[in-house]
């Protein structure tokens, strides 16, 4: 007689995809580079989260107690998974690759994102902060600065691809959709993507994190994935704790420097992370608590649905909770111990056990002989009733628990299938609640240039952004194909590089043709030089979006980060290009308010006219999808701008005068034709419209093209009366989100 197969679930098991989870949605959303999260309930709600779950403490732990923590617990946990596969390798056929398929499924949420919630942590206001440098150049390393597709996150791509499991992977938003992984795995990233979308609330916490996260280094559970297939992909790029390039810290020690300078920078000076209560130092100790018990309890869940999968009756449960649904639509006619299968299958949504049992019964399979089973064979062949209903990885699954069913008359033995592991714990309310309150728009340019300036915005800010592109593209568009040194009317295959070095050219004949010209007088290049500061000090602001993760390791992408990181200086201080121009403003007498500050934007010394363009580099800069095009045409004609002419005439009036010359040589070196800001800027250009024929349609590159001329007039559009009309009778458009 047939032993009864157990299929008890706790009251909390729901089926997996069955129940919208806060996480995937959570996740889906902070994804997307031009989304916008609430202020207020969102806030609260996340600080009540990661209170909750890393429970009460007695004190706050020293940082390094708290790395060695994080270390020894990763440590024996990937013993645990290392024993879990030395059982696979003497159960049934096929167990080990069941283990790896599921381990890296399991850790595919936060192995695709690695790194990405230090996405937004720099921002025009903050950009010559050493903190924020050092918190780049970690982030510059998990993004592999200087190379497309090169993240982390890439590598991670790259096993998926190997392991054949990449189909909902890219973009990323879209693995929220893979229903082969639990609601509990994206909990740990999501809460980290959703902070780095609120960087001024949660620094310290996604510091704290971003430690924890590192000291653990390789997750656990892939190191049974890396044994199983250790030249998959490049394993140090996806342990987030190693080093990734020559002379560079590693992802730990990086992560270590970047919270200590927090702490030095934090009221009282250098200390540990027993400091005051409520203080950055207790923050991100915080965070770091939060995460070691968030990837404690996700490495639990995955454990336990591992192990579980060890029998292929937990699989093919699954298998029977997931396609349930859509199979009781069907088989009313198909009796099964006198129930039709479409009842049993409305059942096996909650609870597959009693199906399962049946069917190992049933005249479909034949116990211990998968080969000899219509439920594999004639049913889904390409004259039976389920042709194609299964996959060829669902019709593995079916296999393998037939063939481990015990062949003769005493059937399976009691075999617990236990609830889905990894049940979504998250509640955040804001996140599906009505919009938020719309806030204020800016009372003038100055007032948005301070807004701006952070990533955080509202929708009233929002609103304001999208109008003021709007109109200065409508304004770069008017007379364009009157206007002189613009971008040529088509764009060619051969690409642009021609071109480039056209315009280099001819900047240098000009700049030999002018040579007679007198200098400027010392007031006038100090008053020049003064009015350009509210530019110059957000240098690279246009290029703001391209910090978010999948953009700045994409093909067209990742030269525009790296074009925003040497803005930045690479991480340095002392290259650091609004610091440099700072010094030049000290010589000259200037010390202006910090650029992030309210009291810069009312500096009485600036002009109002002199925030125009700023800020509409600070509008264009929140928005790199909407206006891609018109992105990469800016960028192009904002690094040619100088190259070979204007940096060389403003070199000596500098040096007439007897100011530094350091602002003006370094761009006149890094912004060159051949190696340099300009070409790459070029080479991503030609990227992007390469792209459109055969992906868009013939038409489409006529239509990006002229977007990107826009975008290359839009530095210096004209000023005329009835080019400033076409702006004003631009109507604003409408919020893409």
């Amino acid at each position: 007689m047939r032993r009864r197969t157990s299929h008890t679930s706790p009251p909390d098991a729901q089926p997996r995809g069955g129940t919208e989870s806060t996480s995937r949605t959570l996740y889906a959303r902070a994804g997307d580079p031009e989304g916008s999260f609430p202020a207020g309930g969102f806030v609260q709600e996340i600080r009540a989260e990661l209170r909750r779950l890393a429970g009460p403490h007695d004190g706050t732990p020293r940082l390094d107690d708290l790395v060695e923590q994080a270390a020894t617990w990763a440590g024996q946990d990937r013993e645990r998974y290392r024993s879990l596969m030395e059982r696979a390798s003497s159960g049934p056929p096929g167990a080990g690759d069941v283990l790896v398929r599921r381990a890296a499924l399991g850790c595919a949420p936060l192995g695709l994102a690695s790194g990405a919630w230090l996405q937004w942590l720099s921002s025009p206001g903050n950009a010559d902060d050493a903190v924020v440098l050092d918190i780049l150049t970690l982030y510059a390393s998990d993004v592999g600065v200087g190379h497309p597709r090169a993240s982390r996150g890439s590598a991670y791509l790259v096993l998926l691809r190997h392991l054949l499991l990449s189909e909902n992977a890219v973009p990323r938003a879209r693995l929220a959709l893979e229903r082969r992984i639990a609601d509990g795995a994206f909990y740990l990233p999501a809460l980290l993507l959703g902070m780095s979308r609120r960087p001024d609330d949660f620094r310290p916490e996604i510091l704290g994190a971003d430690l924890c996260l590192r000291s653990a280094g390789l997750p656990p559970a892939l190191s049974l994935v890396r044994q199983a297939h250790p030249a998959a992909t490049d394993w140090t790029a996806i342990d987030p704790g190693t080093v990734r390039q020559a002379g560079w810290r590693s992802g730990a020690e990086q992560s270590r420097v970047a919270v200590e300078a927090l702490l030095d920078a934090a009221p009282g000076g250098r200390g540990d992370v027993s400091r005051p209560a409520g203080g950055d130092a207790e923050r991100v100790a915080l965070g770091f608590g939060w995460a070691l018990a968030a990837l404690r309890r996700w490495s639990d869940d995955l454990h336990a649905e591992l192990d579980a999968s060890l029998d292929p009756a937990y699989e093919m449960a699954e298998l029977l909770r997931i396609r349930s649904r859509e199979g009781s639509v069907y088989h009313h006619d198909f009796t099964l111990q006198d129930r039709s299968l479409s009842e049993w299958l409305k059942q096996s949504r909650t609870d597959p056990g009693p199906l399962l049992e049946a069917l190992a019964g049933s005249r479909l399979v034949k116990p211990g002989r998968s080969s000899a089973s219509s439920l594999v064979n004639g049913l889904v062949g390409e004259r039976g009733p389920m042709f194609r209903v299964f996959g060829p990885e669902d019709l593995s699954v079916i296999r393998r628990w037939i063939d481990a069913l015990p062949a003769g008359g005493d059937g399976p033995a009691a075999v617990p299938l236990p609830a889905v592991p990894g049940r979504d714990p998250l509640v955040l309310p804001s996140l599906h609640a009505a919009p938020p309150e719309q806030g204020r728009t800016p009372s003038g340019l100055r007032e948005a240039y301070h807004l701006l300036q952070r990533r955080t915005d509202t929708p009233a800010l929002r609103r304001f952004a999208l109008t003021y592109v709007h109109r200065w593209l409508a304004r770069s568009r008017h007379g364009i194909d009157n206007g002189e040194l613009q971008l040529p009317e088509r764009w060619s295959p051969e690409g642009l590089r021609p071109w480039l070095a056209e315009q280099h050219d001819r900047h240098g004949r000009e700049f030999e043709e002018n040579a007679d010209v007198p200098v400027p007088s010392r007031e006038e290049l100090i008053d020049s030089t003064l009015q350009l500061a509210p530019l110059t000090l957000i240098d690279g602001s246009w290029l703001q979006g391209f910090t978010d993760y999948e953009h700045a390791s994409s093909e067209i992408g990742h030269s525009l980060f790296e074009t925003y990181w040497d803005e930045l200086g690479n991480g340095e201080v002392k290259l650091n290009h609004p610091l440099i121009y700072r010094q030049v403003l000290a010589e000259m007498g200037i010390e202006l308010p910090p650029t992030g500050t309210p009291e810069f934007a009312r500096w009485p010394g600036l002009r109002e006219g002199s925030f125009e363009l700023p800020v509409y580099w600070l509008s264009i800069g929140r928005f790199p999808q909407t206006f891609m095009p018109e992105v990469l045409g800016l960028n192009l004609a904002m690094e040619l701008s100088g190259v070979g002419g204007t940096y060389r005439r403003a070199r000596i009036a500098l040096r007439k005068h007897g100011f530094s010359t350091r602002f003006v040589d370094i761009h006149n070196t890094i912004d060159n034709v051949a190696s340099g800001h300009s070409a790459w800027a070029a080479d991503a250009v030609d990227t992007y419209m390469a792209a459109l024929p055969s992906s868009r349609g013939t038409g489409a590159q006529a239509r990006a093209w002229g977007r990107v001329r826009a975008g290359y007039r839009s530095l210096n559009p004209p000023r005329g009366f009835w080019a400033r009309q076409a702006a004003r009778r631009a109507r604003a458009p409408r919020d893409p989100r």
